[in-house]
């Protein structure tokens, strides 16, 4: 990979971040309540098409760049990682804030959860990094994946601010927690350039980091946000759109 697909895996990845991050606290500005049914859809929706992408994709590359012990060194190393962040940062996603409460205590949490998730897309950014590495259609994908993935992240960090009469500063936070995106995305794209196997391990870091997401948060907050119809209609949306996205 030469320098300048470096820099384009980076820009995928800061766009997928900002964009995404973004659209969650431009949605939370405008629109103060969304409606559950739709937002638990457009969640599943994004849960089965990486599904779909982890293991029709990630999982097999990883596989035929340099066998089984690489790729399940990477599957761990990601889900190990986003484990560790779940457990030492604040990483939540409120879709709407309590009635009642002080304003000091939603603009702690907004910071508090706006740092969290900047963390949490540093390994995000890393999946597109490894997928650009692969393919540039690959890198594609997951960056516009991903971005749908950080919607729900936007919110999460705006919807405090704005319930602590902070709304612009909302937008400005949800924008600025989606860059360090783009540093994964280089350090992805970097890596997995080195050799046969540091890819194998880069493709199966994300396949671990997109199940974790997935099975931690996409799913149950699906689930947790409307009916479960819609639930499961837009996962298997999702694994349909994936399937063809990866195979044709």
């Amino acid at each position: 990979m030469t320098g300048n697909h470096v820099f384009d895996a980076t820009v995928y990845g800061m766009l997928a971040g900002v964009v995404g991050t973004g659209l969650g606290g431009v949605i939370a500005y405008f629109l103060p309540r969304l409606r559950s049914n739709f937002f638990c859809g457009i969640l599943g929706f994004a849960a089965g098409v990486m599904l779909a992408v982890t293991f029709l994709e990630l999982v097999v590359e990883s596989l035929a760049e340099a066998g089984h012990l690489p790729t399940i060194i990477g599957l761990l190393l990601g889900m190990g990682v986003f484990f560790l962040l779940d457990w030492f940062l604040p990483h939540s996603h409120p879709v709407t804030p309590e009635k009642e409460g002080r304003e000091e205590l939603y603009l702690r949490k907004g910071f508090l959860l706006a740092v969290g998730i900047a963390l949490h897309n540093l390994p995000e950014g890393m999946a597109i990094g490894a997928g650009y590495a692969l393919s540039t259609d690959t890198g594609a994908v997951l960056a516009l994946l991903l971005a749908l993935h950080d919607i729900p992240e936007g919110l999460a960090v705006a919807v405090p601010l704005q319930a602590a009469g902070r709304r612009a500063f909302g937008v400005w936070a949800s924008l600025l927690a989606g860059l360090p995106t783009g540093i994964g995305a280089f350090l992805g794209a970097y890596i997995g350039a080195i050799s046969p196997v540091l890819l194998a391990i880069a493709l199966s870091f994300a396949a671990g980091a997109m199940l974790y997401i997935v099975c931690d948060e996409l799913i149950p907050d699906a689930y947790e946000s409307g009916d479960s119809h819609a639930a499961i209609l837009g996962i298997g949306s999702g694994v349909v759109l994936g399937l063809l996205l990866t195979t044709m």
